[in-house]
This record gives structure tokens, sequence and C-alpha cells, in this order.
């Protein structure tokens, strides 16, 4: 008899990773299906971290001003700097109105306008008639519009049943001879026990690995679980070298302001008080996209027209709001003020820097949410019984940089596509037997901590990780500070292996899955580094000094060597490559003078 036959096995049709707003929109779609569904969460549902996202929703619906959808596919496709698959973005852009309805009807609480219909706002690189005029495309519940998403998904999900499993850890994927997903292994954090989740289908939905920098807008829960469970399971990461900066981080703080600040009328200013981003943006000023506003507030703090005494951040204004529009379109930055900075935003400004908030990259997939590998043909194979949704997930809508609200459109749409495609699956497909060894690399994970007499301490390491992240990757990078952090993370990977606890109890011992969560943290920071490294161009959010505006590479972007997707694998650190999938828009039917902002 082996380890992995002794665990106690739950059975499902579905076992999602992550309670989310991806997870929970998969989970509802399966439940209202009659699927058993099990959704694996590190905290309360509700706590996920969508519920942090402030702006809005991303949709044509054209209530407040002109709108379609081949406006917003345009838009979503020059703002990924040509490196977003653009049969993914058609996809998402024409369901993004469905989605939206579909929310309203379960009872999200829109804003409204006059009329009735759901209040939209602007939002940063969202454009009519091709980028000719701002358009407000934003749907938005105040400055609360994941909190409103996520409560809403939860009250259907509760409606339909789903099985919620809370304070669990997600370990590995089981895989079986033929390369399919049967399950995952798990540890239940009450007990301390590692228990199997068999299934027919699972789907990562465990967001992004924003804590892999040490300034970050992330919750501490965003340690990139899934990406690590992926790369551990020999499916490699896409695209890991764009990180977004948000430009409105409360500096010293790292908490979001949204970019509904500035899409309400918000200005960032500089310390002589000047408007700059109409010296950069003339036409899209303070709502340009977002790599393009971070990269313009660095570039003020080192010509030294910083603020504060030590002119290390920019100032956001929302004075000529006024108190009454800031209360109600902005409440939640209103507190956010005062509990993060000491500052009354109906009164004076509020110190802001760019700070890392979201990761273009991810596990490939299809839009069916399906996770997809290269063959040796370079030809997309899918890997039976895994999905992959939100933004653990890289279908590739965001390419080398995301526009705004986007994000939670992305959930919606294709969470929803996910869970229609697994009810189509599930009904020709029988659960698949469990290797014998299935949780054998789990038990082994966990015992080597458990048997270890010394070592590091866990968060001195993933301090480590984040501080290296910091300065090798950050808004603005070079080729030799890019290599360098290569160096630095490979000998972190090392001391990863050399994690001790001194705390070897197992109920709820927190210090034992924060070790577990470095495993996680340090696949996310390797594949991020060095896929950085590798690419010899700047593109969107991963910005390079050494590669700047010339005649044949616009803004540093090289389309002739580098227009392609990175692929990152975790055995052997190695990279491999895959075309942009460009239909209907290439990148030279555009002119150039459309192409920048």
């Amino acid at each position: 008899m082996t380890a992995t036959s002794k665990l106690p096995k739950r059975k499902f049709d579905v076992v999602i990773v992550g309670a989310g707003g991806s997870g929970m929109r998969a989970s509802l779609q399966l439940a209202r299906a009659g699927l058993n569904v099990a959704v694996l969460s590190k905290v309360f549902p509700t706590r996920s971290h969508t519920v942090a996202a402030q702006g809005g929703i991303g949709a044509s619906l054209g209530n407040m001003s002109e709108d379609n959808w081949h406006y917003h596919f345009y838009d979503t496709v020059k703002g990924s700097d040509w490196l977003g698959d653009q049969d993914a973005i058609e996809y998402m852009c024409r369901e993004a109105p469905k989605v939206v309805y579909d929310l309203e009807h379960m009872g999200m609480p829109f804003d409204r306008n006059p009329d009735g219909t759901i209040y939209q706002r602007p939002f940063g690189g969202h454009t009519a008639n091709y980028g000719e005029k701002a358009v407000q495309r934003a749907c938005a519940a105040a400055d609360r519009t994941g909190h409103a998403m996520l409560h809403t998904l939860y009250q259907q999900n509760i409606k339909e049943k789903t099985s919620f499993f809370v304070e669990w850890l997600a370990m590995d994927l089981i895989r079986d001879a033929a390369g399919d997903v049967v399950g995952v292994s798990a540890i239940e954090m009450e007990t301390g026990d590692v228990h199997i989740f068999e299934a027919k289908t699972t789907l990562l939905a465990t967001g992004g690995a924003g804590r892999i920098f040490a300034a970050s807008t992330n919750a501490f829960i965003n340690t990139g679980d899934g990406l690590g469970m992926a790369a551990r399971a020999g499916i490699p990461l896409e695209d890991m070298e764009f990180w977004q900066f948000h430009p409105t981080g409360v500096a010293g703080a790292g908490v979001l302001l949204t970019e509904g600040c500035r899409g309400e009328g918000a200005i960032l200013r500089n310390s002589n008080g000047e408007r700059f981003m109409e010296r950069y943006a003339p036409a899209y000023k303070d709502l340009a996209p977002r790599d393009y506003v971070s990269r313009c507030m660095d570039q003020e703090i080192k010509e030294g027209r910083g603020c504060g005494p030590n002119k290390d951040y920019i100032n956001l204004d929302m004075t000529h709001l006024g108190a009454e529009t800031i209360m109600k379109r902005l409440p939640s930055v209103f507190e956010i003020g005062h509990n993060f900075a000491n500052v009354d935003i109906t009164k004076e400004p509020i110190p802001v820097v760019p700070t890392i908030h979201y990761q273009m990259g991810g596990i490939p997939t299809n839009i069916h949410g399906q996770v997809v590998t290269q063959n040796a043909d370079n030809k997309s194979e899918v890997v039976n019984g895994l999905y992959a949704v939100g933004e653990c997930s890289c279908v590739s809508v965001h390419g080398a940089n995301r526009l705004g609200t986007n994000s939670l459109l992305d959930l919606l749409v294709f969470g929803r596509a996910a869970g229609n495609h697994i009810v189509e699956f599930n009904k020709s497909t029988t659960h698949k037997p469990l290797p014998a060894d299935a949780a054998d690399a789990t038990l082994a994970r966990v015992a080597r901590l458990d048997n270890a007499t010394g070592g590091e301490y866990a968060q001195d390491v993933a301090n480590d990780i984040r501080a290296a992240m910091q300065q090798h990757a950050g808004v603005f990078r070079t080729q030799a500070i890019m290599d360098e952090g290569v160096t630095k993370i490979a000998a972190l990977r090392e001391r990863v292996n050399n994690i001790g606890l001194k705390d070897k109890s197992r109920i709820f011992n927190t210090a034992r899955i924060e070790a577990l969560e470095v495993e996680n943290l340090i696949e996310a920071a390797q594949a991020t580094i060095v896929s950085a490294a590798a690419r010899k161009e700047s593109r969107g959010a991963h910005s390079v000094d050494d590669y700047g505006d010339t005649p044949e590479h616009p803004n540093g972007r090289n389309d002739t060597d580098w227009h392609k997707h990175t692929l990152w694998h975790s055995e052997g650190n190695r990279l491999s490559y895959k075309p942009v999938q460009m239909k209907p828009l290439t990148v030279d039917s555009i002119p150039l003078t459309v192409r920048s902002f």
C-alpha cells in the first residue's frame, strides 16, 4: 500500500481552485447545469482578491457615448502593443455586453444614469472611432465594482448549492500516464492533512502572483499558486515578462487608487503643480494606457520634478471634483486617503507612485479556457482535463499591456466560456483512474519541511525574492540589470530548497502554508526574469532602456524578431516561442502615427 492510497479522497465532476471572480463565474455555470462542483479557496470566497477591483467592467454598451465592440477590440489590440491574440480579443469584446447584462440580471448593483441604464465612466486607452475621442465604457458600481461583483456571484453560487472548501491550499496537479489531469492534491489548513480531490475536470482560477514584487497592490494571498502547480506539472508559462505597473498606488503603502479617479477627472501633477501628462500624451492626457502613464511618472521623478521632501512621488489631485462627486463615485478612495495617506482627498492631493498590479502572462489557454501546450511541430495541443481562467491564465487578450476594466471583463467572459465548455466535455467523459503515485510529490514536499532540522525562514527567502524582482524587473529595465536578476533568482531557487520550519504543528500552521507558497513564488519569479532578459526589445510594460525609439523600431519595439509569445519551461529553465494570432489586423495595416499615444 502506497502513501497516496492512505489519503482521504473526494470525487467531483469538477474541481475549481480559486474562488475569485473567474472561479465563481465558472462554478455558477457548472452548478446551474447540474454538475457536482467543488471550489477550493485559501480564504472565504468574498475575501478573494477580485474584491479589491474598483474601477469598472469594460463593455461597449453605448449608454453614455457612441460605442461598439469594434472600437473596444481596436483599443485592446493597440493597448496590448500588438501582442494580444486577436481571435481571443474579438471574442472577449463581442461577449462583453452579454456578460455585463447577465451580471445585472443576477442583481449586481451597478450605478445608474437618470434613465435607468448602467452608468459608465471613461478609462485609460478606451476610445471611440478608432482613437479619435475618449469613450465612457467602464460599467461601475461606485469604486467598489469588484466587491459588488464578487458578492453577487457568491450569492448565486450559494443558491445553486456549489460546494466551497474554505481555507484549503491546493498543492499539485495530478496527471496520469497519458498526461491527462485527473484532480489535485490539497492541504486542509484546519488539520494540516493532505487530501486528494478527484475530478473529470480541474480548473485553475488562482489569480496573479503580484507578491513576487516588494511593492504591490496585490493581496498577500496572491502567491502564484496556479502558476506553480502548472510549472511543476510540466506546463509552460506564457509571456511572464509582462507585468503592469499601476500608475496610482498610494506612496509608501502600495494600496490601489482606481483608474476611475482619473476617469472621473482626477489629474496627475508634478512638484510644479503642472499637469505633465499633457506633454507626453496630448490627446489622452491622464487617461493614456497604464504602462505609458507609469513610465511618464517615473520620468518626472527621475528628472527632479517629483513631489515631497525626497521628490519621490507624484500628486493625484481630485480637489476640483468636489466632495459630492467624490463621495458618490469614489467613496472607497476617500477612505483609503484617510487610512493610508492621512489625506482628505476633497481638500488636498494624495501622493502616488507606480506600483506592480497585474500579470499579463500566465498559463496558456484557448478561448474555451482549455490549457494548451506546443508540440514538436509548434502546434497547440490541449491538456485534457485541465482549464485555467482569470489572471493566472494567458488566453492573451492583454498581450504586453492590459487596458483598465478588461481584467474584470476577462474573468466574466472566460469564466463563463470555460463553464460552458466543461459542461459539454463532461457529458462525454468519465472519471479516469488515479495513478498509484497521485500525491507522492505533494507528500514529499510536506515531509521535507516536517523533517527538516534546520534551514532558512520562509519569509526571509520570500522577501529576498521580492527585493530582487523589484530591483531587476521594475518599471524601467536595462539588459545588464535583468541579466544580473537572472543570476540572483537562480541562487534564490537553491535557498527555497533549504527552507525549514521551527514549528512542526499541523493545526492552522500558517508558517507551514507560507513555506509552501514560496515554492510557487519562485516559479513565477524565475519565469518572469528569464523571459524578460531574453526579450531584446521594448514592448508594452516591458520597457528596456537599451532598446529605445528608432526609425526601424518605433518605441523600441522589434516586430521583425520579437513579435511572438514567450513560453518558459520550469524543467530545464528554458524558453520556447509561439506566434501571435493576427486576425483581422496586422501591425503594418495601422499607420505609425496611430500606434503610439
